[in-house]
């Protein structure tokens, strides 16, 4: 993100456990306008309310667009890199924290958003009921979570089937993956990174105290969960 913003060109390089290596599309994804988003996100956007808190918020494209229209919004991640990007594009609330250690001192808010495939951060089973159980306790009683994901049984890749397997016979659940992030010399500790059904989230939600309300691009690969814990949403 630092060599993108600063003009240098850059790639990011996802190595997964099982020797598979993968190459995005680049920083720029971190970095693009709303109208660019993928459908499921930038529809979720009406759905903001009230103070914000954008967890994973990379280079900061979703909590700059709602800072833009004026919401009060909190962005973090664990990035010391991404973070300094952000706050370098005008970010004005953005912390180096994990989902592990949010707590009341971060303050309390009606929307959490994790976009880019975000509901990815809970890392498994256990780590999503107990870090959604957390972000309740920092939420007002009518707030709401829109987290993205991607379904990962929507293939028909052998590769990829074959690890669902392989995570299956491991205990895990299919699409817990886990990989590492590489740049040039740089490379982060290897990390779990859940992607579910919407089945799979509805269940996981109601497990850490929410509910699925709805999930928008239902039916795609990618879409946004909203999860909330006590307003009924029109589908």
């Amino acid at each position: 993100m630092l060599d993108h913003l600063e003009g240098r060109p850059a790639v990011e390089v996802v190595e997964r456990d099982d020797g598979m290596i993968m190459v995005n599309r680049g920083p720029m994804m971190y970095f693009e306008p709303i109208r660019r988003w993928p459908q499921p996100e930038s529809a979720a956007m009406r759905l903001v309310r009230g103070k914000v808190l954008d967890v994973g918020c990379g280079a900061g494209r979703v909590a700059l667009h709602l800072q833009k229209r004026g919401f009060d919004v909190v962005g973090i991640d664990v990035s010391p890199g991404a973070i300094r990007v952000a706050k370098a594009r005008g970010l004005r609330k953005a912390r180096v924290m994990a989902l592990d250690d949010i707590d009341s001192r971060l303050g309390t808010f009606d929307t959490v958003v994790m976009f880019g495939n975000n509901f990815g951060l809970f890392e498994s089973r256990t780590g999503a009921v107990r870090r959604l159980r957390r972000l309740s306790r920092i939420t007002n009683p009518d707030a709401r979570v829109l987290a993205s994901s991607r379904d990962p049984y929507m293939t028909t890749d052998p590769i990829h089937l074959a690890y669902h397997r392989m995570n299956r016979a491991r205990g895990r659940m299919g699409g817990q993956v886990r990989l590492r992030v590489r740049h040039r010399k740089l490379a982060t500790p290897w990390f779990d990174y859940l992607m579910v059904s919407a089945a799979e989230m509805e269940q996981l939600a109601a497990e850490g105290g929410w509910r699925l309300a709805r999930a928008i691009g239902d039916g795609q690969q990618y879409y946004v969960g909203v999860l909330e814990k006590g307003i009924n949403l029109r589908r």
